[in-house]
């Protein structure tokens, strides 16, 4: 069983963090260690013995700190447990469907030979940062679609697989 599970993660806003944190959360609840970081903190990933990337949708990219890390990260990435996840969709698509990686995450899923993708949806609300961000939300089309039930049973999935138990859900 794998001691030590990093969550890191790229935000703008917050969302992509609850997300990460939440999946750190389940993992601990299910007698995995984990820490949630923001992936431009994390310096080494050689004390972990798995790790979950996620980062934020903007404009069909993810966000650059995901990006970042998976590259400078990539060797040793790519020898240990991985799974990738996205935040992004404001309407409640990634709760209805499943929703494929954007190319450069799809690119990294193979590359690193990553475990699996899954796409939550995004959270944009009032105070939200960013030009492009703030209109948004000014226009209506703002709001909450993370669906945490989904995103816990992600987490699940993923520390049955590390405790090496059959899955629940």
């Amino acid at each position: 069983m794998p001691s030590s599970v990093l969550v890191a993660y790229g935000t703008t806003n917050g969302s992509t963090a609850r997300i990460a944190e939440t999946i750190a959360e389940v993992l601990r609840k299910e007698g995995v260690s984990a820490t949630a970081r923001p992936a431009r903190s994390v310096t080494d990933v050689g004390s972990y013995d798995a790790v979950v990337v996620g980062g934020g949708l903007y404009a069909g990219r993810w966000h650059k700190d995901a990006r970042r890390f998976v590259r400078r990260h990539g060797g040793e990435l790519a020898g240990r447990p991985l799974w990738l996840f996205s935040s992004g969709p404001l309407d409640p698509s990634a709760s209805e469907r499943n929703i494929p990686p954007v190319p450069g995450v799809q690119r990294a899923l193979v590359r690193l030979g990553a475990q699996e993708h899954v796409t939550f949806g995004g959270c944009l609300d009032e105070g939200a940062r960013g030009f492009i961000a703030r209109k948004i939300v000014d226009s209506g089309k703002g709001g909450d679609y993370r669906d945490f039930a989904q995103i816990e049973a992600w987490a699940g999935r993923i520390a049955a697989r590390l405790v090496g138990r059959p899955a629940t859900s």
